[in-house]
């Protein structure tokens, strides 16, 4: 399985943003954060053990449920990146071959 190139950052520490979200929230663990952002329990230890990165979506999630900015949670977690850049690729239409009836 190939990594996320944030989690190979040595400063990616999702276990910070995790804590941080159960003490911000009044919780006593994984399993009331995993029910407080609506998410399976897996989602929650698969990021504690950097086999799946903070997604935008789960990272919004997180913005909604605490008090915290989406730049404060990402802080939290290490990822610094002034910028994000997205491939122009996925904007652009596949290229479908149509083939000739014979």
């Amino acid at each position: 399985m190939s990594s996320h190139p944030l989690t190979d950052q040595i400063d990616y520490d999702p276990n910070n943003l995790l804590d941080a979200l159960i003490e911000n929230l009044g919780l006593k663990n994984d399993a009331a954060l995993s029910r407080a952002l609506e998410v399976a329990p897996p989602v929650i230890s698969k990021i504690r053990h950097r086999r799946l990165p903070v997604g935008a979506s789960l990272l919004i999630r997180m913005h909604e449920v605490s008090t915290l900015s989406i730049k404060d949670l990402r802080t939290l977690m290490g990822d610094r990146r002034d910028k994000f850049r997205i491939s122009d690729k996925q904007f652009k239409p596949k290229e479908v071959e149509l083939e000739e009836a014979a």
